[in-house]
């Protein structure tokens, strides 16, 4: 009996991408040198969205095919971090994606439980973030979707006809970041005084020195107040 002949495997592993290094975060809570908890010398990367290898594990790859194979030219980025499956999804695919989502029987992610967003000043074109978690109650399965824009052109598509519920959570959005949800109903403060300025979560956004904004405010009548 011939002993059996060792062959080269010449398959092709894909190689991740690197991560993409943002900065360098100082000390216990990034403070610097102001840092009094004794960590002050400890110096962590800035390493944000990274992007799993397949296979994801558990439900996530066949969510993401399924989505795939309904929204044809979806990129195949997604994560796993802590347990949380996340999609990022272009700006420009957002409504197809979250149709299919709750739609396909399959998938079946009926709600939206949070509009969520981040702000990035260190990442130029896509200095704002905004994170979608969507639940399937039929299935037990949560997924959230990452979906990027710029400062200088901070719009993205309302999903307040898929999910009628995150009327209030893109206008809390829109309030604390000053993203603009086109095709919103009536995107107005909600946190916020009508007459605010600027956009209060985000990094640019001062600290202190702000005088009080309440005192001495008076409560309009009902019949008085905006209406919609």
């Amino acid at each position: 009996m011939t002993e059996p002949v060792e062959t080269e495997d010449t398959t092709e592993i894909a190689t991740p991408e690197p991560p993409v290094v943002y900065g360098v975060h100082k000390g216990m809570w990034g403070s610097g040198p102001g840092d009094v908890s004794g960590y002050g010398g400890i110096a962590r990367p800035v390493v944000r969205h990274r992007h799993s290898q397949r296979p994801y594990g558990e439900w996530y790859d066949k969510v993401a095919d399924r989505l795939a194979e309904l929204v044809p030219g979806l990129p195949d980025a997604a994560s796993t971090d802590r347990g949380e499956f996340t999609l990022y999804v272009p700006k420009d695919r957002l409504k197809e994606v979250v149709r299919a989502a709750r739609d396909d029987a399959f998938l079946r992610f009926e709600t939206c439980t949070s509009v969520s967003g981040i702000h990035y000043p260190d990442e130029p074109g896509a200095e704002f973030h905004v994170v979608y978690t969507l639940l399937s109650m039929t299935h037990n399965r949560r997924m959230r979707l990452e979906v990027a824009t710029s400062e200088a052109d901070p719009v993205i598509d309302s999903v307040t006809d898929v999910y009628p519920h995150t009327n209030w959570h893109e206008r809390e959005t829109w309030d604390m970041f000053g993203i603009v949800f086109t095709g919103h109903p009536a995107l107005t403060r909600i946190l916020m005084p009508d007459d605010w300025v600027g956009h209060p979560q985000r990094k640019d956004y001062p600290l202190g020195g702000i005088p009080v904004e309440f005192k001495g405010a008076k409560v309009p009548p009902p019949d008085e107040r905006r209406s919609y």
